[in-house]
């Protein structure tokens, strides 16, 4: 077995019993590789889907990173090798088109597809499936929301121009915080935009470019004037999700494009800016369009060296069960992927926010499902960075060229 880089991950394996704590040498022990979820929501989980096997089985957490990037390398390489130690793997909803293909992970069985796709929101179903098949069931889910000061915006603004405009008449403590920092999040930024504008990276069969010109151009004025603009964040060229968070809560700042984290922070550490705080959607490209913002989450895949798939996939069936969406969303504070939750009165108080979050889940972008969507998202980032030095009459051709070569994997990024 390839043993993991010791600076990229220590396994912290904490073993889950059965409900009278007893083990037995010959229990089937399943690993769970996921990120380490600071809540415990994920190893309470697991305790219980231990429990309530009646002795099948013992699921064991192997944590991640929290950088998703380091998780997807450590878990590669793993993989690659033919790691019979992954039974269950917490997936970023970026790679099931990649470890599909690959051969990493296998496809849900019907009968268990079926049941745990039953009542989940849309938008998280389609994160999991690849051609035409499910291979990672959603478990938790997230996507951004435009949150702004009420006593400085009393009515949110509906498109781009609009909240640009609105910002720059405010002056002072009327920034807008959105990533533009070259990464991951200046990938979705652009995939959102672009959706909102009526366009898309990839065709339907995920084989073609097709970034037609009018959407692109669109999405790309809108990034031009957002870095142009007096209430852009002078920091914006090195800003993430979590500086925008910071800069909110701050007081500086009116307007951000953010995930719903958000909120409980600035409830925790600004209650001063929280009390002034609304929620709204994503703002419009083209205000005869609704925007489409792009999906994140975690989904569950089983391993395809695993020694004991029909038991993982018992597991992960148990674990993308309503009681763990609910510990998931109470604990985490991970909004769930099942419809129903939504209008449930727990679920409404941790989210106050969730018709609008459902509402945006339901019809969310899906970024490029492609194998080498690695190489295609670096090569967004690359091109479009820094934002204030966009041209998008000269950049909608570049762009074009640089997705193009990298979904041939030519001259690699």
């Amino acid at each position: 077995m390839l043993a993991p880089p010791a600076v990229f991950l220590a396994l912290a394996v904490v073993a889950l019993a059965g409900c009278d704590g007893s083990e037995s040498d010959d229990l089937p022990t399943l690993r769970w590789y996921v990120f380490k979820e600071q809540s415990g929501a994920f190893e309470e989980a697991a305790r219980r889907c231990t429990a309530l096997s009646e002795g099948r089985y013992r699921l064991e957490l192997a944590s991640l990173p929290t950088d998703a990037d380091l998780q997807r390398e450590l878990l590669v390489r793993r993989l690659a090798a033919g790691d019979k130690d992954i039974d269950l793997i917490g997936m970023d909803v970026i790679w099931t088109a990649e470890f599909a293909e690959a051969g990493w992970i296998l496809p849900w069985p019907d009968d268990r597809a079926r049941a745990v796709l039953d009542g989940r929101i849309a938008g998280p179903v389609a994160s999991g499936a690849y051609d035409d098949r499910l291979w990672a069931a959603p478990f938790t889910t997230n996507t951004q929301l435009l949150w702004y000061r009420t006593d400085r915006a009393p009515t949110p603004p509906t498109t781009w121009d609009a909240m640009i405009d609105q910002a720059e008449s405010i002056g002072e403590g009327g920034l807008i915080q959105a990533q533009g920092e070259r990464y991951e999040g200046l990938t979705v930024f652009f995939v959102s935009l672009l959706a909102s504008a009526g366009g898309a990276v990839l065709d339907e069969s995920g084989q073609q470019v097709s970034l037609e010109p009018e959407p692109t151009r669109k999405a790309l004025e809108v990034m031009r004037r957002l870095a142009r603009s007096s209430a852009s964040d002078p920091s914006l060229a090195s800003s993430r999700e979590d500086q925008c968070r910071l800069a909110f809560e701050s007081g500086r700042s009116a307007f951000m494009l953010n995930y719903s984290y958000v909120w409980p922070s600035a409830h925790a550490n600004a209650p001063e800016v929280a009390e002034h705080m609304g929620w709204a959607r994503w703002p419009a490209v083209d205000p005869a369009m609704t925007s489409r913002v792009t999906i994140g989450g975690i989904n569950l895949g089983v391993g395809a060296n695993s020694r004991h798939p029909k038991l993982a996939f018992e597991a992960a069936s148990c674990l993308v069960s309503e009681e763990n969406q609910r510990l998931a969303a109470r604990l985490g504070g991970l909004p769930p992927t099942l419809s129903a939750l939504y209008d449930d009165a727990e679920i409404r108080a941790i989210f106050p926010f969730a018709d609008v979050l459902r509402a945006t889940l339901a019809d969310a972008v899906q970024r490029p499902t492609t194998p080498v969507y690695s190489d295609l998202s670096i090569a967004i980032s690359r091109t479009l960075h820094p934002l204030r030095e966009i041209d998008p009459e000269r950049d909608v051709a570049r762009l074009r060229r640089a997705v193009e070569r990298a979904l041939h994997s030519e001259g690699l990024l």
